[in-house]
């Protein structure tokens, strides 16, 4: 955490210009990633505008919201460090 403290700009550039990740420690353990943006990310209004002109059928529509309310199920949540 130190180096990338007093480096932070240039790792900003090299996640960004490279594509090198950095894994951020602390003591020894793992607390955040400096990736790069890839873009790959898709937020929940561009997922509906993506599905409602994705001409689903109402059977195929059910059946794609039963999955995501299963998957959301096996989700954790943050884990509350100050428990």
């Amino acid at each position: 955490m130190t180096e990338a403290a007093r480096n932070f700009a240039d790792c900003i550039n090299r996640a960004r210009y490279q594509d090198v990740t950095f894994v951020l420690l602390k003591n020894g353990t793992a607390v955040a990633q400096l990736v790069p943006n890839e873009e790959k990310v898709c937020t929940g209004r561009q997922l509906a505008a993506i599905l409602s002109t994705a001409g689903l059928t109402d059977r195929a529509s059910k059946a794609w919201r039963l999955d995501l309310q299963a998957s959301r199920k096996t989700l954790k949540g943050p884990r509350d460090k100050w428990k």
